[in-house]
């Protein structure tokens, strides 16, 4: 069963993760968020959920104006060549559906997804993410949100995707 905001809040809460959450209208694309950016301080993040055909699981943490060239992700992961998830895939792993996919799903992985955090990123102090549902954004320190990775038993990887 995937977890929901409530659990999500209570596991940041326990890590000792400061957050600040906007509640908003669905925001399905990078470009409907456009106006958050003014908004909501902080790099504002897209996320890919990815697999190749011999079924490895890849999200991309990217900053919302980053061009994620698929091909070269891939060779860069050794891996074969990489096509978006489908919804149903991504439910059955992250436990979000199309349009509400954020590395807080990584609390519901079933996979081990391997994770890939733009380089673009670490130049900012805070990040904002997606709650589990695309009606709210949440913004963390980006260590912070490293740290939440990694304590839900993913390593993330560090790229320069842009």
């Amino acid at each position: 069963m995937s977890v929901d905001r409530k659990v999500l809040f209570a596991k940041l809460e326990q890590l000792g993760i400061k957050t600040t959450t906007v509640e908003h209208d669905p925001m399905f694309t990078v470009e409907q968020s456009t106006a958050l950016r003014t908004t909501i301080p902080g790099a504002h993040t897209k996320n890919l959920f990815l697999t190749d055909k011999d079924g490895s699981l890849v999200l991309v943490v990217a900053k919302d104006d980053t061009r994620v060239d698929l091909k070269r992700l891939a060779k860069q992961l050794g891996l074969g060549r990489l096509s978006f998830g489908k919804s149903e895939l991504l439910e059955a792993v992250l436990g979000v559906p199309a349009g509400s996919v954020t590395p807080f799903a990584l609390m519901n992985d079933t996979a081990r997804t391997i994770v890939v955090v733009d380089q673009a990123l670490m130049d900012f102090a805070e990040v904002n993410c997606h709650p589990l549902q695309n009606t709210a954004t949440t913004r963390l320190s980006t260590g912070d949100l490293l740290r939440f990775i990694a304590a839900t038993g993913h390593k993330p990887i560090i790229m320069k995707l842009g």
